[in-house]
């Protein structure tokens, strides 16, 4: 089903996303730290529904179209380098920071930080050239409110 948008994605000099496709690779990227813990449930999909919701200012029925598609795009992408590269090429660094923040929300919606999401989110902060003292900063503003 996304082996076009993969495709682009893994090209050696990709062109910039348009800005539905850098929405889905951010989602995917969203949807794979929640599941990198091996546990994908209904807290963790409420919030990304509630970020891509907010972020994209998308109705219900928008934000649950993206959020599935999401799913779909991340059991059939090989790493996440690829939705990192894509994001990072599209996104200003200050619009990262966001990113960051709402991927921080994810790994927090259950209430813990799960080793294998904490580690996947440290790498994905760096693939997208987001400094250590960022991504802390993030997480403390996610955590504090």
């Amino acid at each position: 089903m996304f082996a076009d948008f993969l495709t682009r994605l893994v090209r050696p000099d990709p062109e910039p996303l348009a800005e539905t496709d850098a929405r889905l690779a951010l989602s995917a990227l969203l949807v794979r730290v929640a599941r990198s813990d091996g546990h994908y449930d209904s807290d963790e999909r409420q919030m990304i529904h509630q970020i891509v919701a907010q972020r994209y200012k998308l109705d219900q029925a928008a934000a649950t179209t993206l959020t599935g598609e999401a799913e779909l795009l991340e059991s059939e992408a090989p790493d996440t380098v690829r939705f990192t590269r894509a994001i990072k090429d599209a996104v200003p660094y200050e619009e990262r920071l966001g990113v960051i923040e709402a991927l921080w929300q994810v790994v927090m919606a259950d209430g813990q930080r799960d080793p294998e999401e904490d580690a996947l989110l440290r790498l994905s902060a760096s693939l997208l050239g987001v400094t250590d003292q960022d991504s802390n900063a993030a997480r403390l503003r996610v955590t504090r409110t």
